[in-house]
């Protein structure tokens, strides 16, 4: 079981370990999903000596029928780690711009690549805000890395298991896009609209509200009335892995580390026109 404070951190306490002799490496990942890049962000403020690390770039291979978000090449990705200063068994913490989704992909992709000792800010940058703590515009020049990227450190799902798992009764895999979309009524981004048959839908704003995580009970609580328990394996997708991982970072704070993360999600399940595709308010419709 994961505990909490393996997982998210508060801005004042954050404050604290910056303020000591070894502090945590600082990730800005801040990213919209339409919209100006993040880096603009961080040019007009970020937490004090945090690196930019692109999600689009640097977290993520490029897009394709792989997914809108395809897992990264593992010497790409460890290039970039080792450039934003991220060395072997140092605390790593991540923070956007508040929704927490930029920072749980970071989160989950450094957990995949081997490097644990990983928290969120929770809150993002509008906590560390909120608590009157300073910002900087200087870009720092990190001591290179030495981090080495050890692929495999969270469980994946390729289309044939999230395929399985959506089918199984033994498991359950969560679709978190909004219902809408879920039910096929609209689809903004993907070409084809609707869910994998036999996925659950429970839209992110149900268990996440402006990037703070309710207190494990109530996680699971309401992963458990979505059919989510200790004896069944779980999964997450949404449309491009971005908030399934955001799903998979709240089920770990549930006490479910075993949760995979399907990564090309939605984008890539429709990449293949062959693929089954179900519409309306039930799983398996």
């Amino acid at each position: 079981m994961s505990a909490t404070g393996d997982l998210l951190v508060e801005a004042d306490q954050l404050a604290v370990e910056l303020g000591q002799a070894a502090p945590p490496t600082l990730l800005d990942v801040r990213w919209r999903l339409a919209g100006p890049p993040g880096r603009e962000d961080y040019v007009a403020g970020h937490l004090p000596g945090a690196v930019f690390v692109d999600l689009d770039t640097a977290l993520c291979g490029p897009p394709g029928p792989a997914g809108r978000h395809p897992l990264p090449d593992p010497a790409a990705l460890q290039d970039a780690l080792r450039a934003a200063g991220v060395r072997a068994g140092r605390p790593v913490v991540v923070y956007d711009g508040g929704d927490g989704m930029a920072a749980a992909r970071a989160w989950w992709t450094l957990r995949w690549a081997g490097h644990r000792p990983v928290r969120l800010l929770h809150g993002g940058f509008p906590a560390w805000l909120a608590a009157g703590l300073p910002v900087s515009t200087s870009v720092p020049n990190p001591e290179p890395g030495d981090v080495e990227v050890r692929p495999g450190a969270l469980p994946v799902l390729d289309t044939a298991e999230a395929a399985r798992l959506a089918a199984a009764d033994e498991g359950v895999l969560l679709d978190v896009r909004a219902a809408p979309r879920y039910r096929g009524e609209t689809e903004p981004i993907d070409p084809a609209a609707g869910h994998i048959p036999g996925a659950v839908n429970l839209p992110a704003g149900e268990y996440v509200a402006e990037g703070r995580f309710p207190a494990a009970d109530a996680l699971r609580a309401r992963f458990a009335a979505a059919g989510v328990d200790d004896d069944r394996p779980v999964g997450a997708y949404c449309g491009s892995g971005v908030t399934a991982a955001q799903a998979v970072f709240a089920l770990h704070l549930a006490g479910r580390p075993d949760a995979a993360l399907y990564v090309g999600s939605w984008s890539n399940w429709v990449a293949d026109p062959a693929r089954p595709v179900a519409t309306g308010p039930n799983p398996a419709d």
